[in-house]
């Protein structure tokens, strides 16, 4: 047996081993999207759900209300999740996250422009106009950010943040005073989109969340190869003949799509794209052909898990679930940005 052949064989049982978490991710997803399905003011027992034996009111209450829900939990948690995972790869560095560096304020401040300036869509059009005016601002904060992180020549990590922490401080300015202009049907809106809330979710925006975020999602693992060997630096991948520049673009233009779409439907759900990201690659490593479509399920298996809690925990009101993920994110990353640094500093 070749030397090559064996390399072969080792790889090839390499992601074999790997991908069984795939599968142990995805029954980590089910299981939460029928727990999720069951709970709430009407209860539904788990076994009568499975086996379809339920009530009419059971079934109205799941076909026009909680199934919407989970669907849309699970494709936002998915959206925010591969963003992470994306960005983190693009930029080397495990820090970078859609919400931290100002894309999904960027996005929502795009949103209330829409909202208080042009006034209400109809239907479904109100989704995808909402989702492209968070692209817009998506995409204009990806550039600045990219810009400001380039001051040096090359890329910082450091003006990388400092520019996010600026960016979110501009952008939610701007969402607080077009708050404080707006009318009481305006103010509701805004509120919804700053907390980060599920509670409107219906089947418009599955639809309109389906149609963006799966093509993204096939996108960015078709350029994991290049994503891996990014990882390396650029200019090295340059010369193993990856073109960064369009690279840098089709992820830009991923997130900005992924997350604007997040925000129109969902509201700002923040550190969901730093946490899951890191926490499978502890658990599968950095290669992105595997790092992609895991961040995937288990930030929709994380989000689905998230919105039941929150929904629940306060019963009959309900936490956003912005708030929970923000709870939970903060300490994560000062623990995350202390185990980067801290060891630089015999800390």
């Amino acid at each position: 047996m070749t030397t090559l052949t064996k390399q072969a064989l080792f790889a090839s049982r390499w992601l074999n081993h790997k991908s069984s978490w795939l599968l142990l991710l995805l029954c980590v997803l089910l299981i939460a999207m029928v727990i999720a399905m069951s709970i709430g003011a009407v209860s539904i027992p788990i076994l009568s759900l499975l086996q379809g034996n339920i009530t009419e009111q059971q079934a109205a209450v799941l076909s026009s209300i909680r199934i919407p829900r989970v669907c849309i939990a699970a494709i936002v948690g998915a959206a925010l999740a591969i963003s992470g995972a994306a960005m983190q790869g693009l930029f080397r560095n495990p820090l970078a996250d859609p919400g931290l560096i100002g894309i999904a304020s960027g996005a929502a401040l795009a949103v209330a422009l829409m909202i208080v300036l042009m006034g209400p869509f109809e239907g479904v059009w109100n989704l995808y106009a909402l989702s492209v005016a968070a692209f817009v601002g998506g995409l204009i904060t990806c550039w600045v950010i990219f810009h400001f992180a380039q001051l040096t020549g090359t890329f910082s990590v450091t003006y990388m943040l400092l520019a996010g922490i600026a960016i979110n401080a501009l952008t939610n300015s701007g969402t607080g005073f077009l708050m404080y202009i707006s009318n009481d049907q305006q103010l509701r809106s805004l509120t919804f989109w700053t907390m980060g809330s599920l509670g409107g979710a219906l089947w418009p925006a599955v639809l309109v969340a389906c149609t963006i975020v799966i093509p993204c999602t096939l996108v960015l693992i078709r350029n994991a190869r290049e994503l891996n060997i990014m990882l390396l630096g650029e200019n090295e991948a340059r010369h193993l003949g990856v073109n960064s520049e369009r690279l840098k673009r089709t992820i830009i233009i991923c997130t900005a799509l992924t997350v604007g779409v997040a925000v129109a439907v969902s509201g700002i759900i923040g550190f969901l794209g730093l946490i899951v990201p890191h926490l499978v690659r502890l658990l599968i490593g950095p290669d992105h052909r595997l790092l992609i479509p895991a961040s995937a399920i288990f930030g929709a298996a994380l989000l689905v898990t998230a919105d039941t809690f929150a929904r629940t925990v306060v019963n009959p009101a309900e936490m956003p679930v912005g708030i929970l993920t923000s709870l939970i994110g903060g300490p994560f990353f000062l623990w995350l940005l202390y185990k980067q640094y801290a060891g630089r500093f015999g800390m």
